[in-house]
Parts: structure tokens; C-alpha cells; sequence
């Protein structure tokens, strides 16, 4: 069974159309299987007399070719009516470019078509800016752009049916509350997101099936269509190596993602059009070192030094047990209790990254070495909080020591607003440093 969830970008959706009024086209970039495509039909529906929706991984070559010759704009809309078998009504239809990367040409030709003034445009995407979907058109300035990720921890929850959690955590986190007994329960649905993940698909047979271990077949199968489009992207096969490999970087604790252990020795050029590409896919999630921890930490990013994630924990999960066909219930079961005799701490970084970026948030950290110039203390994310900042360690044990956020306090004082461990705790302090559990990092912000 099929559903259509409930997402926040509806509402980014509406302001466009309310603001723009036809102005812009909207683009909306995304990692595929996010839902894109269903959101935009979903919106089209509801907000509009009558829509066009051009597919343009399945649509006729006829259709493509009315877009060559756009000189007659009363004849090309008279022709995509007659086509498609759909009438448009002035102001009150919206005409939807699906999968547009696959035929830039009709991206090129927003600029002409908004102008015309007659309909609303929305276009979706992925791997939108890669070279080959860019080489040869003009990139209309006429759009206004968006990013859509996976589903986020409070939409995941409306799907399983739970308004109460997520009209709730916000009150507790406001209050500097604990949750007390209902801790145990907060934590263990955060972990059934943390296996299932925010891929509309993966949480659609949880609802169907409530077997985790075909849940991980479904999220296998994204994966493996992530691949085939990385192969499509580098042929050499060194963009899927990356991706594959960073649950492997991840659990290894180092303070950066070391690409040539992924895919050898490569030209820095070759490399940094590598990086780019996996970053513009939307399936990795990059947190690039800032070297002057301050507002703007955009300014300082270092680009030669980063950690990735994978956009959806859910999928990391998957890629972390690679090395058989299925996941078998048993692992998810014990992964769903904390039972496995493994660190977990690599899965729940992912997580608090996933759930850091869902709230528009850009990713940092900052490593700065010890008194003895012996190791490094690392702030795993950092936030800027108005004109000031707030650093944040991640802990998926109960132990709650933060060395590295008490040196940055003391060495950035003057910068440092609040500082945050996140943990598998409940909400408390500990002197200046709030524990917050796991299930409030997106009410950060």
C-alpha cells in the first residue's frame, strides 16, 4: 500500500506560491526516493485547478521536441494541452518538470516559459549542478530553489500515526525538562528511526510489513540505485567507493574522512570534482572543519578537510552491514534494544548529523591539539546561535565525560553561548554543559 506522508516542505511550497505568484519557477533538488516527486504531485492537486506533469524519465519523445522551438508560446502550450490530454487554466495551473536533470534543454527553457507569465512551474531533481546535466544550456536565474532530504524525525513519527511526541519534546526541551519514565520509550523510538531511516519507501513496508529485516531490503535497493548513478557519474567506480566506505571511516574515529584509503591516489583536481559530485547527489552529508570557529563559519571552511556522512541513517545502517545479502531481524532486534556488543557511537553521529541538516543546518567541527601536542581535542558539530556559538559533542553511551566542549569553552569563552553533549541520556546538566537526549537534537536551532 501506497501512502502519501506528511511533509514539512508542503508549507515551503505554499509560501513559494504565495510569495513568487509565478515570478520564479521553484526547483526542488533532492537525493531520489526522497519524495519529490510525490510532495509536488500531492501539492499540485490540491492548489491548483489542473497540473502537467512531464516525467522526464518516461515521457515521449514527442514532448521533448515541443521544447526545440518555444518562438509560438500560444502554439507550444495549445501542443503540451493537446499531448498530455490535460487543459490549463491562466494563473491556475501549474505545469511540473519531474526528474528535469534528465533534459536540460527544459531546464533552459524556464527562463522563457516564467516569463511568459501563464502558469506556475516547478521542477525536481537530483544530481542537478553535475557537469553533463549543466554543459551546453544557460541556468535560468528565474528559479528559487530548495532542498528536500529524507523524512525527518517528527515527520517519521506522524507516519507511524504519533502527534503526541512531536507537539510534546519541544515543551519538555523549552522547560529544560527530563522526560523521567517515558525516557526509556523516547529513546527506543529514536533507535526505530535510526534502523529504519527517513526514505519514504523503507517507512512505508515498516507500515506494511512491520519486519525491519524487509525493511532493509527495500533500503538495499535504494542504495543499489544510488550506484547505478554513480557509475553513471565516474565510470571508474571511485564515487561509489566513497559512499560505500563511510560507515567503515566513520568507525574508525578519526578526526576526518580519508578518501584516498577509499579510492588510492588521485589528482587534487580529479578529486575535488570527485567530492562534488557525491556532495550534489544529496546522498552524503559533508562537515567541513571551520579553521576560525566563529559567526560566518562558511568563511573559514576548510575544503581539504571534511567527515561524510550518509544523508539517511537509515541507509547508513544498511551499508554498515554490507557484507551480507539481508539483515537478518535478529541484528535489527538487538540494534532496536542496544543489545548488539558493538560501538554504536559512529550510527548515532550520522544520526545527529541527519538530524542537524533536516533543520537547515550546515555542518562544522573543529579539531585544536592538546597542551602536549600529543592527540586532538574534537567538537563534533558546531552552531551558530546569533552572534554567538554552540558546540556540540556526541556520546551514544551513558558516559557523559566532554573534554574536548570544556577546552573549547575555555579557549573560545568569549564566543561559546551554551554547549551541548548529545546522549543517549535523559535531559540534565552538568555544570555548563546541557546532556540533551538524542530525541531533541532537531529542536536545536
Amino acid at each position: 500500500m501506497e501512502r502519501v506522508f506528511k511533509r514539512k516542505i508542503y508549507a515551503q511550497l505554499q509560501a513559494w506560491k504565495e510569495s513568487r505568484k509565478g515570478s520564479t519557477a521553484l526547483l526542488i533538488e533532492g537525493a531520489r526516493r526522497v519524495g519529490k516527486s510525490t510532495i509536488v504531485k500531492q501539492f499540485a492537486q490540491n492548489e491548483y485547478r489542473s497540473y502537467i506533469l512531464i516525467d522526464f524519465n518516461n515521457t515521449t519523445l514527442e514532448v521533448k521536441r515541443l521544447f526545440e522551438d518555444l518562438t509560438d508560446m500560444n502554439l507550444f502550450f495549445l501542443l503540451l494541452q493537446q499531448q498530455l490530454k490535460v487543459k490549463l487554466y491562466e494563473r491556475e495551473s501549474v505545469i511540473i518538470f519531474d526528474e528535469v536533470q534528465k533534459y536540460p534543454i527544459a531546464r533552459q527553457a524556464i527562463k522563457y516559459l516564467v516569463a511568459d507569465g501563464r502558469y506556475d512551474f516547478i521542477e525536481t531533481g537530483s544530481l542537478i549542478s553535475i557537469k553533463k546535466n549543466t554543459k551546453d544550456i544557460t541556468i535560468p536565474s528565474e528559479e528559487t530553489r530548495i532542498s528536500m532530504y529524507p523524512m525527518d524525525y517528527d515527520e517519521f513519527r506522524w507516519a507511524l500515526g504519533d502527534e503526541v511526541t512531536t507537539e510534546l519534546l519541544p515543551q519538555f526541551y523549552a522547560q529544560g525538562k527530563a522526560l523521567g519514565a517515558a525516557h526509556r520509550q523516547a529513546l527506543r523510538d529514536l533507535r526505530l528511526y535510526m534502523l529504519i531511516g527517513g526514505m519514504p519507501q523503507a517507512v512505508n513496508a515498516y507500515l506494511d510489513t512491520n519486519n525491519l529485516s524487509d525493511v532493509d531490503q527495500v533500503k538495499r535497493d535504494i542504495i543499489k540505485l544510488y550506484l547505478d548513478d554513480f557509475r553513471k557519474i565516474d565510470p571508474t567506480g571511485r564515487i561509489e567507493r566513497m559512499y560505500m566506505s563511510i560507515p567503515a571511516q566513520l568507525s574508525n574515529n578519526v578526526s576526518r574522512y580519508m578518501p584516498y584509503q577509499a579510492i588510492g591516489e588521485v589528482k587534487e583536481d580529479k578529486m575535488l570534482e570527485l567530492l562534488n559530485d557525491l556532495e550534489d547527489s544529496k546522498t552524503a552529508l559533508m562537515c567541513y572543519r571551520c579553521n576560525d570557529p566563529n559567526v560566518g563559519m562558511s568563511l573559514t571552511q576548510d575544503r581539504t578537510r571534511y567527515k561524510m556522512y550518509v544523508a539517511d541513517t537509515g541507509l547508513f545502517v544498511t551499508l554498515a552491514f554490507w557484507d551480507k545479502d539481508v539483515t537478518e531481524n535478529i541484528i535489527y532486534s538487538k540494534l532496536l534494544n542496544d543489545k548488539l556488543q558493538a560501538n554504536l557511537g559512529y550510527i548515532y553521529e550520522n544520526l545527529v548529523a541527519q538530524l542537524l541538516t533536516a533543520t537547515g543546518q550546515k555542518l562544522f567541527y573543529y579539531t585544536f591539539p592538546t597542551e602536549d601536542g600529543k592527540r586532538l581535542y574534537e567538537v563534533d558539530f558546531l552552531m551558530s546561535h546569533g552572534s554567538k556559538l554552540w558546540p556540540i559533542e556526541v556520546k551514544s553511551s551513558g558516559y557523559n565525560s566532554h573534554h574536548s566542549l570544556d577546552e573549547f569553552s575555555k579557549k573560545y569563552s568569549s564566543r561559546v553561548e551554551k554547549r551541548f553533549l548529545i546522549t543517549t541520556k535523559d535531559y540534565s546538566h552538568d555544570k555548563d554543559t546541557i546532556l540533551l537526549p538524542m530525541y531533541m537534537t532537531h529542536l536545536l536551532r
